[in-house]
């Protein structure tokens, strides 16, 4: 059954860039929760306290959260946090969409448009562990017809990619520049 609130996202390719200068952090943690409580009532789904301040944790930072940090900051709100609740939390954070995991690093980034049903691309800086969101319609299309080629039905697809992002390239070539 289709979301009724499922966006078509396809003429959109980068879904969260790599936060450039004078960016406005807090922002996108209030715009995040904001649309987040929005879908959870349109969806008539409970955003409760815990579910929002986990998803409020994995958008203070660009970089992905693990699991067992998500854990030792709750705990620092409230000494009975334990990890079946943080799992469970984010368990439903991932069924709404809200986030995604990351699994060559077992963890977790906000959604970039948590109203759209998209493929994640991820493009990971290995200098600063920041990660951008893309949703290339091309490379799912191309996946899904060499899957189906293949004969593979292919239901879910993320694609995490390693590199250096502008800003670590700019500074790595800085140091190259100093020696």
């Amino acid at each position: 059954m289709r979301d009724p609130l499922d966006n078509d996202c396809s003429d959109q390719t980068v879904v969260s860039p790599f936060p450039g200068e004078g960016h406005d952090h807090q922002q996108c943690i209030d715009q995040a929760l904001a649309e987040a409580e929005r879908l959870c009532a349109a969806r008539g789904r409970r955003l409760t306290p815990l579910r929002r301040r986990v998803l409020e944790l994995i958008w203070d930072s660009h970089q992905p959260v693990k699991a067992y940090d998500l854990l030792a900051r709750l705990r620092a709100d409230s000494a009975s946090a334990a990890p079946p609740t943080v799992y469970r939390a984010l368990d439903f954070l991932m069924a709404e969409r809200l986030v995604h995991r990351l699994a060559s690093m077992n963890a977790y980034v906000g959604c970039g448009h948590p109203g759209h049903r998209h493929a994640g691309q991820f493009l990971i800086c290995r200098g600063c562990h920041a990660v951008a969101e893309m949703d290339d319609p091309d490379v799912q299309s191309l996946l899904d017809s060499r899957a189906s080629d293949l004969g593979f039905a292919l239901v879910d697809q993320t694609i995490e990619l390693e590199g250096l992002c502008p800003r670590c390239r700019w500074a790595h070539a800085a140091v190259g520049r100093a020696r």
